[in-house]
């Protein structure tokens, strides 16, 4: 060992320049590893907080149930008008409230009855409390229905669209309350396809309970704007002014993306068939089929009559389903068409499919049916179809109504 030393000390001496090198591997050793002076000293970063969770008026009972003390209480209701996982009847009947009367619209108070299927007045089994269907004997609630009545509640999600019928059950409701001095509170709730207006506005000689309202396709309202629209347009008979308030969402704006936690009636069953109705619904029109049913109704098309259409090789055969479909059109055919599950769904009313099937169809003189022009709120519409006219072109003819419906809505909005 000491021979070692006594040589590693004279080769040092030999060799200046390797001493000065170990010198310097000393201090670096002692000073710990070297930071680039243009590097910053790292910050500690924080991960932003979520959004806050949508409240619909519903949830809002601190504001609602003092609202509601000693009145006599009715509602208008679905399946939807949930709080968190409970219904909205159920709820309040446990809070004391003083639920006298539910009104039922399409589908069922429960929401389990088919689409255009009759509904009669019945018990509710789990309040005890009588239900008077509004798609029954009369779609709009009676004097004598009223009667025993101080507040009305409306508490139905929507899809947007004009010819969702429950716009039209409002409109129905806010005409009888008028009429009959009735207060009515809207609890509102998002429209998940809100973010976007579009389609042709509604002529007044197309007006039915399908198009109740000279607004668009895609109106791009929650139902407690569209109350206001109702009111301040003079839409209800005899232009008379209904005495509504609206208990309005928290933490939603239209440009939101809403996933709604309930199927909204029986057919359409999740996000992209509730996405595509706005574009596809004028199907219902059409001899074609929008896959009533079957397990995929709003997320699939097809006919019969496109058997040896090329590419139009997806299947399916409707059948009845009970709470789901009563005839559907094509029962027990097999319908030759598109499977629309997965295709990504643009921000506005996409005519590319009905203008492709059009197209395609063999019999045109049997593709479109009496209905088409209802839905549609125009005859113009089948004509620039049966024409060839370019989604482009049909659409720069919508264009003067959106730009006069969209000025006119401004007014009416409750939420950026």
């Amino acid at each position: 060992m000491k021979v070692r030393t006594t040589a590693i000390r004279t080769a040092l001496l030999l060799q200046p320049g390797l001493l000065a090198l170990c010198l310097l591997a000393l201090v670096r050793c002692h000073a710990g590893p070297r930071t680039p002076a243009t590097e910053p000293p790292p910050v500690a970063t924080q991960a932003p907080a979520p959004p806050p969770d949508v409240v619909v008026g519903a949830a809002r009972l601190d504001v609602l149930l003092p609202k509601l003390a000693g009145k006599r209480v009715a509602l208008v209701v679905n399946n939807t008008a949930l709080v968190n996982k409970t219904h909205l009847a159920d709820t309040l009947k446990s809070r004391g409230v003083n639920l006298v009367k539910i009104f039922g619209p399409e589908h069922g108070f429960r929401g389990n009855a088919a689409d255009g299927e009759h509904v009669n007045d019945s018990i509710d089994h789990q309040t005890g409390v009588l239900v008077v269907s509004l798609y029954g004997k009369n779609r709009k609630p009676t004097p004598r229905q009223l009667a025993d009545i101080d507040i009305v509640i409306f508490d139905i999600q929507d899809v947007g669209a004009r010819f969702y019928t429950y716009i039209s059950t409002l409109h129905y409701l806010m005409e009888a309350c008028a009429e009959n001095n009735k207060h009515l509170i809207i609890l509102d709730r998002p429209n998940p396809n809100g973010s976007y207006v579009d389609g042709p506005v509604r002529k007044p000689e197309f007006k039915s309970f399908l198009a109740m309202h000279p607004i668009p396709f895609t109106h791009g309202m929650t139902l407690g704007e569209m109350a206001g629209m109702i009111n301040g347009e003079g839409w209800l008979d005899g232009q008379r002014k209904c005495d509504f308030e609206v208990v309005p969402l928290l933490n939603w704006k239209h440009t939101d993306d809403y996933s709604l936690p309930v199927k909204p009636s029986p057919n359409l069953p999740n996000d992209q068939a509730i996405r595509l109705y706005p574009s596809i619904c004028l199907f219902e029109g059409t001899d074609i089929s929008l896959g009533r049913g079957t397990q995929m109704p709003f997320n699939i098309l097809g006919s019969p009559a496109l058997k040896d259409v090329p590419n139009m090789t997806f299947r399916f055969t409707p059948v009845v389903i009970k709470g789901m479909s009563v005839e559907p059109p094509h029962k027990n055919e097999t319908c030759y068409g598109m499977d629309l599950r997965q295709v990504p769904v643009a921000r506005k009313v996409d005519l590319q499919y009905l203008l492709k099937i059009y197209k395609l169809y063999p019999h045109k003189e049997k593709f479109f049916i009496k209905s088409f022009n209802v839905l549609a709120g125009t005859e113009e519409l089948q004509q620039q179809i049966k024409a060839g006219m370019t989604e482009e072109q049909i659409r720069a003819s919508w264009q003067p109504g959106l730009d006069a419906f969209k000025e006119k809505r401004k007014k009416y909005l409750l939420y950026p």
